[in-house]
């Protein structure tokens, strides 16, 4: 992702674009894969933890990030690339692989619909999948 694109897409959300937070978006964008931070932390050796730390939880604030919990225990971030600051409109499914611990990007199988009783507002909705993934599949055990 080139620095105009960068500035474009957090000027887009409405966030200031410094140094470490078009790091922290360039490596969220060229991972094939929703990463922790701890994987962030790995990739990134410029910017301290609490530094990543802050700018996660900012692209979140933002729309700028989705955040899934995939049972792993650990929270994985992935780029949004939603068309507001307000609200994501790139939902999708993610698959956990039991076998590998990975998780991956379902793009373009959406997030299903959930109908809720009255009185009760949905704020976000995410939908995880899990199984073992093609590449372990193929190993056998």
């Amino acid at each position: 992702m080139k620095q105009e694109e960068c500035t474009r897409l957090l000027a887009l959300h409405e966030v200031k674009p410094t140094a470490n937070r078009i790091v922290v978006l360039r490596a969220l964008a060229t991972s094939a894969r929703p990463l922790t931070q701890a994987e962030l932390e790995e990739r990134i050796i410029s910017i301290d933890k609490s530094g990543i730390s802050r700018t996660l939880t900012l692209f979140r604030d933002h729309h700028l990030v989705h955040t899934i919990e995939d049972g792993s225990g650990a929270m994985r971030y992935e780029l949004c690339h939603s068309h507001s600051g307000d609200e994501d409109d790139d939902l999708h499914v993610h698959f956990f692989c039991e076998r590998c611990h990975r998780t991956f990007c379902l793009d373009g199988v959406p997030v299903p619909t959930v109908g809720v009783p009255p009185g009760y507002t949905v704020t976000s909705a995410a939908h995880i999948v899990k199984g073992i993934c093609p590449e372990c599949g193929t190993i056998r055990s």
